[in-house]
């Protein structure tokens, strides 16, 4: 007998609870598998799954079982409206990083009005904030930047996929960029103390790329690095935005607000309520 879409999220969801593992992946894994979410999936519940869907699902849920993020095993995640190619060379997407295109975007709008603008986005990773800028902002010029061969191959396939024309530059930092001045300067770096490792989900520990998740410095290491070197790379009215964890503010604002006397720093929080992005720019 076929098994209907409700019995086997019933049985994948407890499967994924014994293990310890977030139960809800199982209805992102069957959203995926059947081309059906939000309320054509609810209306279709008892709808049987055909031979193809039902082996896929089971194949899948074989790699969410091990703690394989979802998104890693389905190989795609949804950001800003848009569709990224994900892998194991980048890090997954989270929605705390839309606030951090959506504040670029408003603020930039403000200081630029129309102008033609250079935006650099450094660590692109899986290209999502470059390419979701680019799509929102097509007359800006952007160009991404990462350290990772592995992370700028998905980036400029979701560049292509997402139909949004990018500069790519290999190198560390803002190495790649020194040549030119920037407007905008976009920045999601690894800001994890190595000491935090073993408080993290095995789901992100085991997975998710080191390189993109931890720095030196009690996870500053890469905001000293930022404040130092952007002075002299940034147009005189500029905007620069980082994502930071969110016991960072203080020392992050600090460090910018050293580097830039004469701007406006800012520290915003997530839709949790926690500090999560600093801006820094000149005042209109």
């Amino acid at each position: 007998m076929t098994e209907k879409i409700y019995e086997a999220l019933q049985r994948a969801s407890s499967l994924l609870e014994e293990k310890g593992l977030e139960a809800h992946t199982a209805r992102m894994l069957m959203e995926f598998v059947t081309n059906k979410s939000g309320a054509t999936l609810l209306a279709d519940l008892r709808e049987p799954l055909n031979e193809e869907e039902h082996r896929n699902f089971w194949d899948h849920m074989r790699e969410l079982l091990t703690g394989k993020p979802v998104q890693y095993v389905i190989g795609q995640e949804y950001f800003y409206g848009y569709t990224f190619q994900v892998d194991e060379n980048v890090l997954i997407p989270r929605p705390e990083t839309e606030e951090l295109v959506y504040g670029a975007l408003e603020r930039g709008r403000k200081l630029f009005q129309n102008r033609p603008i250079h935006v650099a986005d450094i660590g692109t990773g899986s290209g999502a904030i470059a390419v979701s800028f680019k799509k929102e902002w097509p007359a800006a010029d952007v160009t991404a930047t990462d350290i990772s061969e592995g992370a700028l191959a998905v980036a400029k396939q979701n560049a292509v996929t997402n139909g949004a024309a990018i500069d790519f530059r290999q190198g560390d930092l803002t190495e790649p960029i020194a040549q030119q001045k920037w407007d905008i300067v976009l920045s999601n770096p690894p800001y994890i103390a190595h000491e935090e490792a073993a408080l993290m989900a095995d789901t992100v520990l085991d997975h998710e790329p080191h390189n993109a998740l931890f720095a030196e410095e009690d996870g500053l290491y890469f905001y000293r690095k930022l404040a130092e070197n952007l002075p002299l790379l940034m147009n005189k009215s500029f905007l620069i935005a980082v994502e930071i964890g969110y016991l960072q503010g203080l020392a992050v604002h600090q460090l910018f607000q050293a580097a830039f006397p004469e701007a406006f720093v800012e520290t915003v929080k997530d839709i949790n309520g926690k500090d999560r992005i600093i801006f820094c720019q000149t005042l209109e």
